[in-house]
């Protein structure tokens, strides 16, 4: 089975490059055009998009080269998420990736524009895939469903209603299980749909969705606390300055950092279905980056 290191290396690539040809040629307007490939093009992990085709490599690896555009509109999708929470309505953020935010370089209203391009463009790119129409569709509600207003758009919103108050333990995990965990969840679950497994094994990559995106979140709220601006790419702190609930506001660093490790050692054992017949250590090793 191929390593995360060797995928990301030869697949990042192949992404991007897609990414900037697609903007070119779906984006004629000059002006939009360069405020939004200036954020999709920003750098960044693309976790998202990885974790779809890392389940089409462990379980249909000859898909992986049609899969990339269902990839791509992943990262559109992230990238909006972004453009629109870093808006001074939102989180009022000056830094993202190490840049200059969209809104600050571009202005509010071309940043807005520019996430509002996105959104509909990844379901463009999403009715373009080389799938069958069945494929097609339900790769649309996938992400569809993980990005709107049942999910990421209402994790959001809780986000923002929660700086009112002190969130329960309960009530943090829900937040952020549609906020952080939907999109990676549909990125999981669109490569399971892509790759046309079983129930069985769709319902344990859900579940380990599921703790993956708790997990990715605590680490995401330890290190605003213990990273500095450069590491990160963007300002440390801004939780605690603009009260939101947080995993190391509610149970401390150290408490943070147990919370962390039950989460992941709770997704490595979701996968326990898919070990004796699928070589899990792909997937496996999102955690490994995590605990480290």
């Amino acid at each position: 089975m191929i390593k995360l290191a060797a995928m990301r290396a030869e697949l990042v690539p192949a992404l991007d490059s897609l990414l900037a040809l697609k903007l070119r040629q779906d984006v004629p307007a000059a002006d939009l055009q360069a405020a939004m490939t200036y954020s999709v093009m920003a750098g960044g992990k693309r976790i998202r998009p990885l974790l779809l085709l890392a389940v089409v490599q462990t379980f249909q690896a000859d898909l992986i080269p049609q899969s990339l555009p269902a990839a791509a509109a992943i990262e559109l999708i992230h990238t909006y998420s972004l453009i629109h929470d870093d808006l001074p309505a939102m989180d009022n953020d000056d830094l993202r990736r190490g840049h200059a935010t969209n809104h600050k370089k571009f202005g509010e209203a071309m940043a807005i524009l520019a996430g509002d391009g996105l959104q509909p463009l990844a379901f463009q790119w999403l009715s373009d895939c080389r799938f069958n129409d069945t494929i097609k569709i339900k790769l649309v509600h996938e992400l569809a469903f993980g990005a709107g207003p049942l999910n990421m758009v209402a994790g959001q919103v809780a986000d923002m209603q929660g700086e009112q108050r002190t969130l329960t333990l309960d009530e943090l995990k829900a937040l952020h299980q549609r906020k952080t965990g939907a999109l990676l969840k549909a990125s999981l679950l669109m490569g399971a749909v892509i790759s046309g497994i079983d129930e069985k094994r769709t319902t344990a990559l859900s579940d380990f969705a599921d703790h993956l995106g708790l997990a990715f979140q605590i680490k995401d709220d330890i290190l605003d606390v213990t990273s500095t601006a450069a590491q990160l790419g963007k300002p440390v702190h801004q939780d605690q300055a603009a009260n939101k609930n947080t995993y190391p506001s509610l149970l401390g660093l150290d408490g943070a950092r147990s919370a962390l490790t039950a989460e992941l050692d709770s997704a490595r054992h979701a996968l326990d279905p898919l070990v004796a017949s699928t070589d899990i250590s792909l997937l496996a090793e999102f955690l490994t980056e995590l605990a480290n």
